[in-house]
């Protein structure tokens, strides 16, 4: 008898996604088509059951993870993460964007060589001025172009993450908006520029005009170096109307690695933040109500899985946008 392969098991090598719920779908389209939450990397085996059907190897999921990713109604973006350490070529971008649907958007941080005021020798150690920092000739070349061209409509914000800046630089918060206004209004306007500050007293009047005359957002973020959320919020209401761009990157209780450590393989919320999620969820509902894309992405040491997280954000922020 003729075999139509209907009831075949499903190929064990292919990465497939969770069933999803019909309440899960329901609540994806409540949210509409402006918000984009999606997580830091997606290449973590310990998602079995919670993204991906079948366990996979980290290499396998970082590889051919994002098309069952991206199935999943709630993930409808993340961010490409190792850009930071190296920088990518036009064909990697594209090859992440064939994987993803067409209302699908990426966060990409930009190489850390772009943000970093010092070169580090062998051992970490401080080892001379680095040259490409804020150079916008280095930035458009290495990242924006290759970025915005491979991704194609699929590019969401282009981020750049600015680490502790040193003591030179909060001696001055002035100088440092000053030129990452430069730098920022000699790169094309077509991407949206996101900036996230690792120094909370360089949010100032002159941050924000830099930002403003760039047409660039402020990047909110969840770290313990960022400053609080409240503040940072000061600076969105200050900046004034505009895409969300944010970040929830950890727990306030710990270190990175001590995040790492607590939390893996990040397959359960362990330590819940609802402080930080009731802000995210509060800043994302005002600005999906005025019409304004929203683009969140969350890392695993935030509460423990950055999944399970973004399910409980999504369902706070529909009853943000069920008040008045």
């Amino acid at each position: 008898m003729f075999d139509s392969g209907l009831d075949s098991p499903p190929d064990p090598s292919i990465v497939r996604g969770v069933e999803v719920s019909e309440a899960t779908r329901a609540l994806a389209a409540q949210l509409g088509p402006n918000l984009h939450l999606g997580t830091s990397s997606w290449f973590f085996p310990g998602w079995t059951g919670i993204v991906y059907a079948n366990a996979m190897d980290s290499r396998v999921l970082a590889r051919e993870g994002l098309r069952a990713y991206s199935a999943h109604p709630l993930l409808r973006a993340a961010s490409i993460d190792r850009s930071y350490y190296s920088p990518l070529d036009r064909e990697v971008y594209e090859a992440y964007a064939s994987q993803v649907p067409d209302d699908f958007r990426f966060t990409v941080k930009a190489p850390a060589e772009c943000t970093t005021p010092w070169l580090r020798g062998s051992s970490g150690e401080p080892a001379g001025e680095n040259p490409r920092f804020l150079d916008p000739d280095y930035a458009y070349e290495a990242f924006v172009r290759p970025a915005y061209e491979g991704l194609g409509a699929k590019c969401g914000p282009l981020l750049f993450q600015f680490p502790p800046q040193g003591r030179m630089a909060l001696r001055n918060p002035k100088q440092f908006g000053e030129r990452l206004y430069r730098f920022l209004t000699r790169l094309p306007r077509v991407p949206l520029y996101a900036i996230e500050v690792r120094d909370s007293p360089l949010l100032t009047d002159t941050y924000v005009e830099a930002l403003r005359g760039a047409g660039a957002r402020h990047c909110l973020s969840v770290h313990p170096k960022a400053g609080a959320l409240h503040d940072q919020t000061d600076v969105l209401a200050v900046l004034g109307p505009g895409p969300l761009v944010a970040r929830w990157n950890l727990n306030p209780a710990h270190t990175y690695e001590e995040a790492k450590e607590r939390y893996a393989p990040f397959d359960r919320l362990l330590q819940e933040d609802p402080a930080s999620r009731s802000v995210l969820a509060a800043v994302a509902a005002r600005a999906l109500q005025a019409g304004q894309p929203v683009h969140v992405v969350v890392n695993n040491k935030a509460e423990g899985s950055a999944p399970l997280s973004i399910f409980k954000l999504a369902e706070e922020i529909r009853e943000r946008l069920r008040q008045p």
